[in-house]
């Protein structure tokens, strides 16, 4: 299993992993699989969108905190209940099929980290599997 280092620089953000996760597949040098990325954490996720254009990252975090306001009346004694909630709307993993040796993601896909109780550093844990 592998691991990317990811440091983020406010409190939420879409951080682009997807050059990340290609060397580590590129490395690996087989052409057909599946890879795993998976975040060990509470309060940030992973997802798979369009980066092409920024505005959608915006978007999708504008949207989420009207879903989930930073402040409301949560009962979580850290303060951080939004952040949480937001994680697992998200989720914490995705698969990419490998096919010819690359992310089989469509033209316009990234796999992004978000981060929902930033800045912090944190992990992304990448796992592929071969296929025969």
């Amino acid at each position: 299993m592998d691991k990317i280092q990811v440091k983020t620089h406010s409190q939420s953000e879409f951080i682009n992993i997807t050059p990340e996760v290609n060397k580590i597949v590129h490395k690996l040098g087989f052409k057909e699989g599946v890879c795993y990325v998976y975040v060990p954490h509470t309060t940030a996720a992973v997802t798979i969108n369009e980066n092409a254009d920024p505005s959608v990252q915006k978007d999708i975090l504008n949207e989420l905190d009207k879903i989930v306001p930073w402040d409301d009346h949560y009962t979580h004694m850290e303060g951080n209940a939004a952040a949480h909630i937001k994680s697992t709307i998200v989720g914490s993993s995705v698969y990419i099929p490998i096919s010819d040796g690359k992310l089989a993601l469509g033209t316009w896909q990234g796999i992004f980290f978000c981060e929902f109780d930033g800045p912090r550093h944190r992990e992304v844990f990448i796992q592929t599997i071969k296929s025969e």
